[in-house]
C-alpha cells in the first residue's frame, strides 16, 4: 500500500478543483431536473384533472346562470357563446329539454341526440351497458353529478358534470380524458428534452465557467508547489480589473513570498556567518594547541641548559672564574634567544589572530632595502658573506613600511645562516607590471624538494642541528607568511643548483 508522509500529500489521490466544481455543479441541476420530471410524472395528470374539473364546473355554472337569467338557449348568441368556451377549454357542451329535446349542443345533432338519451337513461336508471360510469361527487343541494364516463367500445373516457336546472332543461358539460393524458404525455416529453437540451449547454457553460474560476486557484497552488520547493520567482499575476478574494489571496501570497525569501536569505547569511565563526573557532584553538606544543618543545632545550648551568653554578662544579664565566654566558646567551623567540612567537601570534592590521602607504623600497642592508654590514663581515646590490632609480610602492623591513629581515638573517659555498648574498629588485619584486639569493646547499611546502610552518626547521647552532626558532618564515598574506601579497621560494631564492612582491599602483 502506498504510504504518504505527515507533513505532505499523495498527488496521485487528487483531484482537480475544476473537476469537483463542475460535477457538483452537474450533479445539482441533474437532481434538479429529475426532481422535476419525477414530479410532473407523478403528479401533473392529477394537477391537470383538477384544473380541468375547475373549468367544467365554471363553464356549466356559467351556462346555468345564463339559463337562470332567461337568455333564449335556442339564440344565436347563446350557442355563439357556447361554441367560443368550449373552444377556449376544450370541453364539450349540452343543453336538452326533458326528455331528449337537444335545446344546444356543441356535439354534432346524432351525437347531441345520443348524449341526451344517454342521460335520460341515467335519469330513469336505465344506463346504456356500453358503457361503464364513475360517480366522483354528486352535490345533491344543487343538483349536480361530477362522473366519470368510459364508452366500452370505443376505449374512450370523459370527465363528466351534469344537473338538473330549477325548470325542464338538463345540462352537461364534459372534456375527453384522452386529452388530458395527452396533454400531459406532451408536457412530459418536453420536460424531459428541455431538461436534456439544459443539461448539455449547462455542462459546457459549467467547464468554462469552472475554467475561469479554478484558473487563479491553480496559479495559487503552482505558486505554493513552488514555495514548498523554495523558489520564490513565481509570483501571482493579477489581470482583473475588480479584484476578489482569490486575487487579495494572491497578493498575499505574493508578499509571503517576498518574506519568506526574505527571512532565508538572511538565514542563509547567518548560517555562513555562523559556520565561518566555528570555522575560525575551531582553527584558532587548534592554532592554540599547536602554539602550545610547539613553545613548550622549542623552550624545553634552553629552560633545560639554563637550569643545568644554573645547579652546577650553585653547586660550584667548577670554581675557577673562566668556568663561571663560561656557564653565565651559556645562561645569557640561551636567555636571549628564549626572549627572541618570545617576541616572534608574540608577532606572530597578533598577525595570524588579525590583532594587527596592516597600515598601507607609499613609500621608496629601493631606499629601504639599501639601509637596510647598510645597517647589517656587521652581520654580513661576522658571517663572511659578500652582500651584492645593484644601484637602483627610486620605485615607490604601497604596503606596510614596518612589516615590509621585517620580511627584509627575516630573508636576509635567513640568507646569512645557511649561505655557503662561495659565501655571496645577491640582493636584487626587479620591476613587473604593476608590481615589484625584492629577491634575497644565497649561495649553499638547495633546501629539499620534500621540505619546500613545510618551510612557512611554525617551527619547522630543515637542518634542526645548523638552526640551533645559530640560535633559530622556526618561526622567522612564518612570520613573513602571515605579514605577505596579512597584505594579500605574493610571496615564495626557488631552489638553485648553487643555493636558495627567497622573494616578496609589492604593488606599484
Amino acid at each position: 500500500m502506498k504510504q504518504t508522509s505527515n507533513t505532505g500529500y499523495n498527488k496521485s489521490i487528487t483531484h482537480s478543483i475544476r473537476l469537483e466544481i463542475s460535477m457538483a455543479f452537474l450533479m445539482t441541476m441533474i437532481i434538479s431536473f429529475g426532481f422535476c420530471i419525477i414530479m410532473n410524472v407523478l403528479f401533473m395528470e392529477k394537477f391537470y384533472v383538477k384544473d380541468k374539473i375547475e373549468t367544467i364546473h365554471n363553464a356549466y355554472n356559467a351556462t346555468l346562470s345564463d339559463i337562470s337569467n332567461g337568455i333564449d338557449i335556442t339564440s344565436v348568441e347563446f350557442d355563439k357563446k357556447t361554441r367560443e368556451t368550449c373552444d377556449r377549454y376544450n370541453i364539450e357542451m349540452i343543453v336538452f329539454e326533458y326528455p331528449t329535446n337537444v335545446k344546444a349542443t356543441s356535439f354534432s345533432q346524432r351525437s347531441g341526440d345520443a348524449m341526451a338519451k344517454e342521460l335520460y337513461n341515467i335519469l330513469t336508471e336505465e344506463p346504456n351497458p356500453n358503457n361503464e360510469i364513475t360517480i366522483i361527487k354528486t352535490d345533491e343541494i344543487n343538483n349536480i353529478t361530477m362522473q366519470v364516463d368510459r364508452d366500452l367500445e370505443s376505449d374512450t373516457e370523459y370527465l363528466e358534470i351534469w344537473g338538473v336546472t330549477e325548470g325542464k332543461y338538463i345540462v352537461m358539460v364534459r372534456t375527453a380524458m384522452q386529452s388530458i393524458r395527452e396533454n400531459v404525455k406532451i408536457s412530459n416529453t418536453f420536460m424531459a428534452m428541455t431538461a436534456f437540451t439544459a443539461l448539455s449547454i449547462g455542462a459546457i457553460l459549467v467547464l468554462f465557467i469552472s475554467k475561469k474560476v479554478t484558473a487563479p486557484i491553480k496559479k495559487l497552488y503552482q505558486i505554493s508547489d513552488e514555495m514548498k520547493k523554495l523558489n520564490f520567482e513565481a509570483k501571482y499575476e493579477d489581470q482583473n480589473e475588480h479584484k476578489n478574494e482569490i486575487d487579495i489571496l494572491g497578493q498575499n501570497m505574493n508578499e509571503l513570498s517576498e518574506i519568506l525569501e526574505a527571512s532565508l536569505r538572511d538565514l542563509k547569511n547567518a548560517n555562513i556567518a555562523l559556520r565561518q565563526d566555528i570555522a575560525k573557532k575551531e582553527e584558532i584553538d587548534e592554532m592554540r594547541k599547536e602554539f602550545l606544543s610547539n613553545v613548550s618543545h622549542e623552550l624545553k632545550t634552553p629552560i633545560a641548559l639554563i637550569q643545568g648551568y644554573a645547579e652546577g653554578l650553585k653547586e660550584g662544579i667548577n670554581d675557577d672564574e673562566e668556568s663561571r664565566d663560561f656557564y653565565c654566558e651559556v645562561i645569557m646567551d640561551e636567555a636571549s634567544k628564549m626572549n627572541i623567540m618570545v617576541k616572534k612567537l608574540l608577532t606572530l601570534n597578533q598577525l595570524e589572530f588579525g590583532n594587527e592590521n596592516a597600515t598601507m602607504e607609499r613609500f621608496d623600497i629601493v631606499e629601504l632595502v639599501t639601509n637596510y642592508v647598510r645597517s647589517a654590514e656587521l652581520l654580513a663581515k661576522q658571517k663572511e658573506a659578500t652582500v651584492k646590490i645593484g644601484n637602483y632609480k627610486p620605485i615607490f610602492v604601497w604596503g606596510d613600511e614596518f612589516r615590509v623591513e621585517e620580511v627584509l629581515q627575516n630573508y636576509y638573517s635567513n640568507a646569512l645562516n645557511h649561505i655557503g659555498g662561495e659565501r655571496v648574498v645577491d640582493i636584487k629588485i626587479t620591476e613587473k607590471e604593476n608590481k615589484v619584486r625584492v629577491s634575497v639569493f644565497n649561495t649553499g646547499s638547495p633546501i629539499p624538494e620534500d621540505s619546500l611546502e613545510h618551510i612557512w610552518d611554525k617551527f619547522y626547521k630543515v637542518d634542526k642541528a645548523r638552526t640551533r647552532e645559530y640560535g633559530g626558532s622556526g618561526v622567522g618564515l612564518s612570520i613573513v607568511k602571515a605579514i605577505m598574506e596579512s597584505m594579500n601579497q605574493d610571496y615564495g621560494v626557488i631552489n638553485y643548483d648553487n643555493g636558495v631564492e627567497f622573494y616578496f612582491e609589492l604593488e606599484t599602483k
